[in-house]
């Protein structure tokens, strides 16, 4: 048989009675025995009485305790897990109780488990804002240029009134940024750096030592993080456009020096064998420079040597000027003798070279000169030559008609003897030129004519005039014969 469970009240009320019954008749007894009065038994009883009801006062006064606390403890739970949904910016949770029932300790057991649930949540998405924060920092501080930078994201203060994923993103997205900023800053600094060890190379010095001045960090060889803040990157620019100027300053100079030993060249006609060892160096003359980027093109130790020999070129100078001048002056002479035109004055020469002796007459324009009057005098050789054809036809005819003079005073030249057909042809083909000497002449009139007209000057053959005033052949022999 099953036994019926009686109410914790009733039970303890009985095992009072029972107890207290039994006690209460015992004391009864030793009352009886020791002869206590009335009055005394009364007071012991009313002393027990209150006893009794200090312990259940107590007993209740505790029992309230607990019961309050119980209420705060299930009313701060109850805020709590609202202070994190607002926090978290959670709308619902998976397990939360919609209603409470039951007594307090039920209640309490109901909400622990989503409580428990909000605060890994909370402690969650403080990791995250801690992360995504010492993201931040961490890349503010590179931007801001700061050397150390201690990357313990424990250390980072997480404002703990808003939680919320809004504020993540917001976070996340200020994260991005500022990644995004440090991509292009490391791309204009790897290009500032490239650009000067492509500068440094065609200047021939030192790239590594250039990028460590503007700052350790930029060596690869550091083994730092690359200091990405807007005082290197300013310094990084300057450094560029200090060795862009380097740069220009000195292919101006190479410039120069390319003219300058052209020109000497030419003056002297130096063979192209002695020109190869500076072709570098003329080569540059028609770039600009941006057209130049190939390593070692623009040291200084190529700029000293084309120096050196444009000095050793000046000094060679001088003595070659006078031999290329003595030749440039055969050059123009035998021009003017094949053409019969008028040669410069030997007292004009003369001069010219006591001049280039004492230096008061810059070669390069003599020689420049000397070519312009050889060109001049090669011109009008071309324009005389059909005259000097006919005039070198005119002088052959010339002197047939002197040999048949001769031939037709000779008594004997019908004699028969050794060579004497030979003279018999001789003498027919001569007397065919001097029978065309007139129209040889009227010819060679009207084209000398016609080349002093077009030139506005006179044509002379050694010196005289070449069209006398009179159309006769005696004025012709003496002018050429």
């Amino acid at each position: 048989m099953g036994s019926v469970q009686t109410p914790i009240g009733i039970r303890s009320s009985a095992l009072l009675e029972t107890s207290c019954g039994y006690l209460l008749q015992e004391l009864q007894m030793i009352w009886d025995e020791v002869g206590d009065d009335q009055f005394e038994r009364e007071k012991v009883l009313l002393d027990i009485e209150q006893e009794c009801l200090d312990v259940y006062r107590k007993k209740v006064d505790n029992a309230n305790i607990s019961r309050a606390q119980l209420h705060q403890e299930l009313a701060d739970s109850e805020a709590e897990f609202t202070h994190l949904l607002l926090l978290l910016d959670e709308r619902s949770l998976p397990g939360r109780p919609e209603k409470m029932t039951g007594t307090l300790k039920e209640q309490l057991e109901s909400i622990a488990p989503a409580l428990r649930e909000m605060r890994i949540r909370k402690e969650e998405r403080v990791k995250q804002f801690r992360a995504v924060q010492g993201q931040i920092q961490k890349i503010s501080a590179e931007i801001a240029g700061e050397s150390e930078y201690n990357d313990l994201s424990s250390n980072v203060l997480v404002n703990g009134n808003d939680l919320s994923l809004k504020k993540l993103e917001e976070h996340q997205n200020e994260l991005q940024r500022l990644q995004n900023e440090k991509i292009e800053r490391l791309q204009k600094v790897e290009s500032y750096i490239s650009m000067i060890r492509s500068l440094a190379a065609m200047l021939g010095t030192d790239s590594s030592l250039i990028i460590t001045k503007v700052h350790p960090s930029l060596n690869e060889l550091s083994g730092l993080s690359k200091n990405i803040s807007d005082s290197i990157l300013d310094k990084l620019g300057s450094t560029v456009r200090s060795l862009e100027a380097d740069k220009k300053a000195r292919l101006e100079k190479l410039h120069q020096l390319g003219k300058a030993l052209t020109n000497l060249w030419n003056l002297m006609d130096t063979p192209q064998k002695d020109r190869a060892r500076f072709s570098n160096v003329t080569a540059l003359i028609s770039l600009s420079s941006k057209d130049i980027s190939t390593p070692g093109s623009l040291t200084l130790d190529i700029i000293q040597q084309a120096e050196t020999e444009v000095r050793r070129l000046d000094q060679l100078k001088a003595s070659k000027m006078k031999e290329l001048f003595l030749r440039k002056q055969i050059d123009l002479e035998e021009i003017c003798k094949r053409s019969h035109m008028e040669i410069p004055s030997q007292l004009e020469m003369e001069s010219i070279l006591k001049l280039m002796n004492s230096g008061e007459i810059d070669h390069a324009d003599l020689l420049t000169s000397m070519n312009k009057q050889i060109t001049q005098a090669q011109e009008e050789a071309s324009s005389r030559k059909a005259i000097m054809e006919k005039v070198e036809k005119w002088i052959l005819a010339r002197d047939e008609e002197l040999w048949l003079e001769e031939y037709s005073r000779d008594d004997n030249r019908y004699s028969v003897s050794r060579g004497a057909h030979k003279n018999l042809r001789r003498a027919e083909r001569a007397r065919v030129m001097v029978n065309k000497i007139p129209a040889l002449v009227d010819m060679l009139m009207a084209k000398t004519k016609s080349w002093e007209e077009e030139r506005n000057k006179p044509f002379l053959y050694d010196e005289k005039c070449l069209t006398p005033r009179y159309r006769c052949l005696q004025c012709w022999k003496s002018i050429i014969c």
